[in-house]
């Protein structure tokens, strides 16, 4: 499958420094920053520096040097904010792919929620 990536997305300038961010931490790979609009106390967003859309498009495109540091960000972000559940209560992970996940920015990006109880992850239907 192709993916389309918009250069244009939100991401895309914060990447090239036309948006101001709130880093977090910078790798020469990935790059987080806080949510400017926060669904928890805290809320961090983790992006690769690479144009990919959606995980699927990262694990299938990305080089493993890509791959390794941004997996290794994520989970020392959680680190760094002092989350992990040998440190605090823990933290949720959360990325959106496509239209029925509400992906909202077309550039692959994992939320790191934490800080208070975030209660189930979804609602499911009852079955009929």
């Amino acid at each position: 499958m192709a993916y389309d990536y918009d250069d244009q997305n939100i991401f895309a300038k914060i990447l090239r420094g036309e948006i101001p961010n709130k880093t977090v931490m910078e790798t020469e790979h990935s790059l987080a920053f806080e949510d400017i609009n926060p669904q928890a106390p805290q809320h961090v967003l983790v992006i690769p520096k690479g144009a990919y859309v959606t995980f699927d498009h990262f694990a299938a495109e990305a080089s493993d040097a890509e791959i390794s540091d941004y997996v290794r960000t994520v989970g020392e972000v959680a680190r760094k904010l002092g989350v992990t559940p040998d440190m605090a209560s823990g933290y949720r992970m959360l990325t959106n792919a496509g239209p029925d996940a509400h992906q909202e920015v077309p550039h692959l990006h994992v939320h790191i929620f934490a800080g208070a109880f975030l209660g189930r992850m979804i609602d499911v239907p009852k079955q009929r």
